[in-house]
């Protein structure tokens, strides 16, 4: 397939501009020419599109995003049937998370409250259809005019029905660092509660302007994750109520199961933080007591020396399929 640019035909969609461009797709504001309807399409790279197990993942994606009907994910408008591989989905105004916070720094506390309140409300409806995210970050929501959200980007998303182990394994390990959940770090696939792990991730950052968790490169942030604790957001934003506090160390607990069980629950006790019973957590004591530079280290190299087992195993697993 030859590469699209503005000005392309593809079926019915006139291709207007580019919007973004991704590793292995690039996504495009078009016109629906029956009907003048503005959308998005997203469209792989020729050389991405030739490969079976992206073409299974991107098939999925499409499928997925068609079980979803909430105002806060984006619609999928498309089968996946036309002349090559494509994703229709509807066209949202507006700026990604990542930008407004870019522009802004960090948030006042009830923007916060109300834009993470607003996610939980989308992931309830994400899980309620069996769907987990398992990429929420900064990049991957959408605001509007008004604040309002969207939830984008379903690529490494997974149903109760999707094959346990795919290449998606390797790039959820090293796409998102700083708000993989510690489970998915381990190798775990992930749950529900992966994604509530994010989400206190982005509602820390969007209440300190910065992340919970830090470092010099993807490996030692993810050690920073594993073996020490962030910094009590009251200490850098000491206009944070302790409720508000207990209720983002409750999202990231690291153990899964001392974690929110579900988006609904978290959404609970955001929407009324008042009623937050506040702990005399360690976490509040001991966040200065870090891991070693030597141990955090040997981490680092130990989780490199992983990289090229992780892709030879995988490999595998694509040559027996094949």
């Amino acid at each position: 397939m030859t590469p699209v640019s503005a000005g392309d035909e593809i079926d019915c969609y006139r291709i207007e501009s580019m919007v973004a461009r991704g590793g292995m797709a690039t996504i495009f504001r078009a016109v629906d020419m029956r009907d003048g309807r503005t959308v998005a399409i997203k469209v792989p790279h020729p050389e991405a599109e030739c490969d079976p197990v992206f073409f299974d993942r991107f098939q999925r994606e499409i499928l997925i995003g068609r079980k979803l009907n909430h105002p806060g994910a984006v619609k999928t408008l498309n089968n996946g049937d036309g002349s090559r591989l494509y994703m229709v989905m509807e066209w949202v105004d507006g700026r990604l998370l990542r930008q407004a916070m870019a522009d802004e720094g960090r948030f006042s506390i009830d923007r916060s409250l109300r834009t993470a309140l607003a996610i939980c409300e989308a992931l309830d409806h994400i899980h309620s259809k069996g769907v987990v995210h398992r990429d929420l970050k900064p990049e991957n929501i959408l605001l509007d005019s008004n604040d309002g959200i969207k939830i984008i980007d379903f690529g490494i998303a997974y149903t109760a029905a999707t094959r346990r182990l795919t290449f998606g394994k390797l790039s959820e390990l090293m796409g998102s660092p700083d708000y993989i959940s510690p489970e998915q770090v381990k190798g775990k696939r992930g749950d529900a509660r992966s994604d509530v792990y994010a989400l206190g991730v982005m509602l820390y950052e969007m209440l300190t302007g910065r992340p919970p968790f830090t470092g010099d490169n993807p490996f030692q942030v993810i050690n920073d994750r594993l073996v020490n604790h962030p910094v009590p957001p009251r200490e850098i934003n000491p206009e944070i109520p302790p409720q508000l506090q207990e209720i983002l160390y409750r999202a990231l607990e690291r153990e899964p199961a001392q974690r929110y069980a579900s988006a609904r629950e978290f959404a609970r006790d955001l929407a009324d933080p008042g009623q937050v019973t506040v702990r005399d957590r360690p976490e509040l004591h001991d966040w200065q007591t870090r891991r070693s530079p030597k141990a955090r280290r040997l981490f680092s190299y130990a989780m490199l020396a992983l990289v090229p087992v992780l892709v030879f195993g995988l490999l595998l697993i694509a040559a027996h399929r094949g």
